[in-house]
């Protein structure tokens, strides 16, 4: 939240993938992402596409079991298969799509997916793909959450022990995985939660869910190697993207955000035996209109000592962004944690550079380290970033901070 390598070229990977993808693909990103050719494909034991299995785009009928089917049809047979829902509403409830299969599989989404209101219809998460290799969605379709009818029952700000809701699109413990085209909407919990997962490419996707709709993350990254999101349009109730502790090698580029609260590494130290964070570049995004920008934020009371180091943010562009700039190991929500002020959460070798826009306060640049853990090689290079109001000016706020600035005002050189 590992199966077999599989050994085959780059070119044939992607030859196998790109035969079935939209038109649109973007250019590769930095990590290649697999979905091998695996041969001629086996004849699988039923249909593949949902319809001629029994479900209904009436958005009324329940077509859990159409998918289900055709999950398994494709993941006993051999080769690449292509699941395929056509045009239509199709209400479900939860779906585990589990793993090893012996196939390369392809969902085709040109339909619209809705996840029932009904909560006893989920053990956890609506979308769960499990232990699966060189697995694929793509299409112009939609993964409709239904989250209106459910997110008065979210309690998550008052307590740490809440109840979560349904996420709805979960890769657990999958290798090389693309995601491409599709929409995830107004979601229950997370629309997206990547978890120990490797090599996974999540390409100009669009998540869409009201500003104050609660916990609504766009893209969730946790334990997961070599994951890229390139290309996204997101605005949610919260984090555009979070990345958690034991993510390594995360590419963030070209991605539009807001409404939400930024781009954030966290929250850290929550939980015990949390894993560093590491080797993370957010490149040529855009925030606009967000309630946090470029966030890294780790619990006053941690519980664990994670490090979280080698950041690159570069190319960054603020539109009327509140704290534009962020690292704060002393972050705590409403007031639930217990305020210690002795973080166990290191920070090192961040580079916040070529970053240039309007923030909604005047503080542009925070960085609030902790006094016992005091943040390292920090660097502020060519930040710059107005206030957008009159009547005061754009400063920064550093604590505990060591590092540089280079080619900022004299009110954000605070290094």
């Amino acid at each position: 939240m590992a199966p077999s390598n599989v050994a085959m070229t780059v070119v044939a990977a992607a030859v196998a993938l790109l035969l079935l993808a939209p038109a649109r693909a973007t250019k590769a990103p930095e990590t290649a992402y697999t979905l091998p050719a695996g041969g001629p494909p086996s004849v699988p034991a039923g249909p593949l596409d949902i319809v001629q299995l029994g479900a209904k785009g009436d958005g009324k009928t329940d077509s859990t079991q159409a998918i289900l089917k055709a999950w398994k049809n494709a993941c006993d047979a051999t080769g690449t298969q292509k699941i395929v829902i056509p045009p239509g509403n199709y209400l479900t409830g939860a779906m585990e799509l589990k793993g090893p299969c012996k196939s390369s599989i392809i969902i085709r989404l040109d339909g619209n997916l809705l996840g029932t209101g009904d909560l006893s219809a989920y053990k956890k998460n609506w979308i769960e793909v499990q232990n699966v290799e060189n697995f694929a969605i793509n299409g112009h379709g939609t993964l409709d959450g239904q989250g209106p009818l459910v997110w008065k029952q979210n309690e998550c700000q008052k307590s740490y022990n809440c109840k979560i809701l349904p996420n709805s699109l979960v890769l657990d413990f999958v290798k090389n995985a693309q995601i491409r085209g599709i929409t995830l909407l107004n979601s229950k919990f997370f629309h997206m939660n990547i978890f120990a997962s490797e090599n996974v490419l999540v390409d100009k996707v669009t998540i869409t869910a009201p500003g104050n709709s609660p916990n609504t993350d766009g893209i969730h990254v946790g334990d997961s190697t070599n994951v890229t999101i390139s290309g996204a349009t997101i605005g949610t109730g919260d984090d555009c993207v979070s990345i958690g502790p034991g993510s390594k090698t995360i590419r963030i580029h070209g991605v539009r955000c807001g409404p939400g609260h930024g781009i954030s590494v966290g929250s850290l130290g929550r939980y015990k035996d949390e894993k560093d964070v590491e080797d993370v570049k957010v490149t040529d995004c855009t925030l606009v209109g967000t309630s946090n920008g470029l966030r890294i934020k780790s619990y006053e009371d941690s519980k664990s000592s994670p490090k979280a180091t080698k950041f690159l943010y570069e190319g960054v562009t603020m539109d009327n962004v509140s704290f534009p700039i962020i690292i704060d190991q002393k972050y705590c929500p409403n007031n639930i944690c217990v305020k210690s002020g002795a973080s166990k959460v290191a920070v090192s070798d961040v580079i916040f550079r070529n970053i240039h826009g309007t923030s909604n306060t005047p503080e542009a640049i925070t960085l609030n380290c902790a006094n016992n853990l005091p943040c390292q090689g920090v660097q502020l290079v060519n930040v710059d970033i107005k206030y957008n109001k009159s009547n005061n000016k754009t400063m920064a706020v550093c604590k505990n901070a060591a590092g540089k600035s280079i080619g900022l005002a004299k009110e954000l050189a605070c290094l």
